[in-house]
């Protein structure tokens, strides 16, 4: 899988991805991140990338011309007449909130390409160019670099062989048989009493059965309290 990052600061994603398990599979080959400067198509001897917005307002737009002419390049890629599963997806806080769902059908493209903003923002008409418009929270940040890091991340940690296996079948955000999405249940290491705090005494009688039943039920209450929009089947109790 190829992930590319269109972004005007490709410098900021030079530690992120230096480490831990993004680093293991890069070198790997699992996953493949491409970064691509907006700057270098940028108009002009100064590279200029962007302008002040029609009708007047505070700050400067990056341009539909250059930001399209990067996607083209990112998009060359692969060759064109070469069946990939390929999805544009532009970095915005008015798009749908990102989600492990989400995640998990991105990790299923061949080539996933992320568009970074800045400044105040895109001219509009390039998300006529795009498939997607994501955003990771109701909350602005000042460019779509960090919420493509956290994409990355979540994405990347779903390919096959990232992980091991079956790892990141039984997590917060998975789903069940009955298509309820859980938060984790709580989990304990040594000591096994710290500060008058005990181990639940299921979690140390070594029956399985039991500590499966346990682990369900707590996902399930953990969830009801802080998340209760994430139950869909009506038959969790």
């Amino acid at each position: 899988m190829t992930i590319s990052v269109l972004t005007l600061f490709p410098e900021m994603f030079e530690g992120p991805f230096s480490h831990s398990i993004i680093k293991n599979a890069i070198s790997k080959n699992l996953i493949k991140l491409d970064f691509i400067n907006i700057r270098d198509f940028g108009i002009g001897k100064h590279k200029t990338v962007d302008d002040r917005p029609y009708g007047g307002g505070r700050g400067m737009m990056i341009r539909v011309d250059v930001l399209l002419n990067a996607l083209e390049f990112a998009k060359n890629k692969f060759p064109k007449k070469s069946k990939i599963k390929q999805k544009i997806v532009l970095l915005d806080p008015t798009g749908t909130t990102y989600n492990q769902k989400v995640a998990r059908e991105f990790s299923s493209l061949d080539h996933l390409i992320l568009i970074c903003g800045h400044y105040e923002g895109f001219d509009a008409r390039i998300k006529k160019f795009i498939d997607e418009e994501i955003s990771i929270g109701d909350f602005v940040l000042t460019g779509g670099e960090i919420p493509a890091m956290a994409i990355v991340d979540s994405v990347a940690r779903l390919k096959q062989g990232v992980l091991p296996v079956n790892a990141a079948d039984i997590e917060s955000f998975s789903a069940d048989a009955g298509n309820s999405v859980f938060l984790e249940y709580p989990q304990y290491t040594r000591p096994e009493k710290f500060k008058n705090l005990k181990v639940p005494e299921v979690l140390l009688s070594g029956n399985h059965g039991e500590i499966k039943t346990w682990r369900r039920n707590q996902s399930i209450r953990i969830t009801k309290k802080k998340r209760p929009d994430l139950l869909k089947s009506k038959t969790v109790r």
